[in-house]
């Protein structure tokens, strides 16, 4: 009983770190988003001018040597894919911090319309990159199947996501314990599927780790149950993704793992109109 309480009290402590982190993440995330959207909108600026350039050029092409046109149109071409690429990188970022803030701030068991292939994709990654900084020997591969043209879908996406993210979380985790015994032929992978079965979206998040027992199978949604070591884990995570998909999305979740094989988590959610 006092080892059950102690354990009781550092799932607690954790917890209140993680509140606060996420408080001050939120924050972060609101500061970081001023300086990048002045980066995306001078992007877009530099972007116009260039094509001013072009026409100037264009209306001069008699005073240039043809060395000297050929060279200045491959600086103009340069230029405009780099400004391609801020403004594609720069609008990423200012969506994953659209989603911390979501997830901080939303409001409870808000449907709204989300479209579902771009949030699993963000959280997804977000996972991938939040264990790279944790796991410096840790890199996997990511196989992504996303079905095209997928209508958006009225979910709460703040919670949606935080079910991907802890399902993505242990998938990683799962892997990388696996890689740290493994042979050097294995290679950690992660399958994800989002696609749609009659009135059905289905996501589908399948890893080669190492998988589950019976007896973790059994104890799987189970508050404060974990098999990772202090600190890693608060054994609430696989519990809060349950009532997220059947409780809060009136949908159902389903696992298969087979020991030292890997693990498939499947949510399926009914279309909500």
């Amino acid at each position: 009983m006092e080892q059950q309480i102690e354990t009781l009290q550092q799932q607690l402590k954790k917890q209140e770190k993680l509140a606060s982190l996420g408080l001050l993440s939120a924050g972060i995330a609101h500061e970081i988003q001023n300086p990048l959207n002045f980066v995306i909108n001078f992007s877009k600026m530099s972007d116009k001018l260039l094509k001013d350039l072009e026409d100037i050029v264009a209306e001069n092409e008699d005073k240039f040597s043809e060395d000297d046109r050929e060279e200045v149109e491959d600086i103009v071409a340069d230029l405009k894919d780099n400004m391609g690429k801020i403004v594609e990188h720069g609008e990423r970022a200012i969506s994953i911090i659209r989603g911390i803030l979501l997830v901080s701030r939303g409001k409870d068991n808000e449907y709204l319309p989300t479209d579902i292939c771009k949030l699993v994709k963000e959280y997804v990654w977000l996972s991938y990159h939040a264990m790279r900084a944790n796991q410096k020997d840790f890199n996997i591969s990511i196989h992504e199947d996303y079905e095209e043209q997928l209508p958006q879908m009225m979910v709460i996406p703040q919670d949606l996501s935080r079910a991907v993210l802890n399902v993505m979380n242990n998938a990683c985790y799962a892997v990388w314990r696996k890689s740290q015994g493994a042979d050097a032929d294995y290679k950690p992978e992660v399958n994800i599927q989002v696609k749609s079965e009659g009135d059905n979206v289905v996501i589908s998040i399948a890893d080669n780790g190492e998988g589950m027992t019976d007896e973790v199978k059994q104890k799987l949604f189970d508050n404060f149950f974990t098999t990772k070591p202090i600190g890693h884990g608060t054994g609430l995570g696989m519990a809060i993704v349950r009532d997220i998909i059947e409780n809060k999305h009136q949908g159902r979740i389903t696992f298969e793992s087979k020991e030292n094989e890997g693990t498939t988590f499947t949510f399926t959610i009914p279309v909500k109109k």
